[in-house]
C-alpha cells in the first residue's frame, strides 16, 4: 500500500497573507522544499496532488506548479501508476556534490581569510560557543542550524557574490547531509574542532593552510555519508 506524506513538517503558514507577497504556488514549493531537506518528509514517502491540495484547502492549481518544480529539482520522482515519491540520496549525488563544495568552498574560505577585517571573525567566534553549547547539552538537532550558518558567515567575508551565489546554490543539498553527519557526536565534535583551527589559520592569514582544512572538512564528510550506504 502506498504511503503518503502526512507533511507533518509542511507547515503552509497564512496562505491567503503569503499570496499577496508572492504567487501561492511557489509558497507550496518553498515550504514541500523545506520539509524534504529537513527530513520531515522522507525518502519514498507519496506526494499526491489532491491529497496535498485537500490537506492545504486550496485548488490543484499551485500544487500542481509546486510538484513540477519540485521534480525539476530532482527532490521527487513521477511514478508509472500516478503521483511522486521523494528520492533519498545516490552514492553518485554524494560524491559529485562534496566535490563541488570542496572546490568551491575551499576557494571562498582562502577569499575571507585574506579579505576579512578582524572583527568580522567576533561573529564566527560566536557561532562556535553557540555550537559547543549546544554539543554540551546533547542538542543534536541544533547543530546543523548552528553549522550551516558558521559556514555561511565565513563564506560571506569571501566578498565575492558570484561565489556566493554558486555556493548557496547547494545548500539544500548541503543541508541534508549535514543532518546525517552531525547526528553522530563524533563528527559533531570534530566538525567544531575544525572550525576553531580555521578561525586560528584565518587570524594568521594563512590562506592556504585555511583552504586545505575547509577541503579536508568537507571530504571528511562526504566519507561519513557514504559509510552510511555500506553498512
Amino acid at each position: 500500500m502506498r504511503k503518503k506524506a502526512e507533511l507533518k513538517g509542511f507547515d503552509p503558514g497564512p496562505l491567503q497573507a503569503l499570496h499577496e507577497r508572492k504567487p501561492l504556488g511557489q509558497h507550496v514549493f518553498d515550504n514541500l522544499k523545506q520539509a524534504i531537506v529537513r527530513g520531515k518528509i522522507a525518502p519514498g514517502e507519496w506526494l499526491v496532488e489532491s491529497h496535498i491540495a485537500e490537506m492545504l484547502g486550496i485548488s490543484r492549481t499551485p500544487v500542481r506548479e509546486a510538484i513540477h518544480k519540485l521534480e525539476r529539482e530532482r527532490l521527487i520522482e513521477r511514478q508509472p501508476r500516478g503521483g511522486f515519491t521523494v528520492l533519498g540520496l545516490e552514492p553518485d549525488d554524494i560524491e559529485e556534490t562534496f566535490g563541488i563544495r570542496s572546490v568551491l568552498e575551499g576557494y571562498a574560505a582562502r577569499l575571507a581569510t585574506l579579505k576579512h577585517q578582524p572583527r568580522e571573525l567576533k561573529a564566527l567566534e560566536a557561532k562556535i560557543e553557540d555550537y559547543r553549547h549546544c554539543l554540551e547539552k546533547k542538542q543534536m538537532d541544533t547543530l546543523p542550524e548552528i553549522n550551516t550558518e558558521f559556514h555561511e558567515m565565513l563564506y560571506d567575508l569571501s566578498k565575492s557574490p558570484r561565489l556566493i551565489y554558486m555556493i548557496n546554490g547547494l545548500r539544500d543539498q548541503i543541508f541534508r547531509f549535514r543532518q546525517m553527519i552531525l547526528r553522530n557526536e563524533k563528527f559533531a565534535v570534530i566538525s567544531n574542532e575544525d572550525h576553531i583551527q580555521m578561525l586560528n589559520f584565518m587570524r594568521q592569514r594563512n590562506a592556504e593552510k585555511v583552504e586545505s582544512l575547509v577541503r579536508e572538512h568537507i571530504l571528511r564528510g562526504r566519507d561519513a555519508v557514504l559509510k552510511e550506504f555500506v553498512e
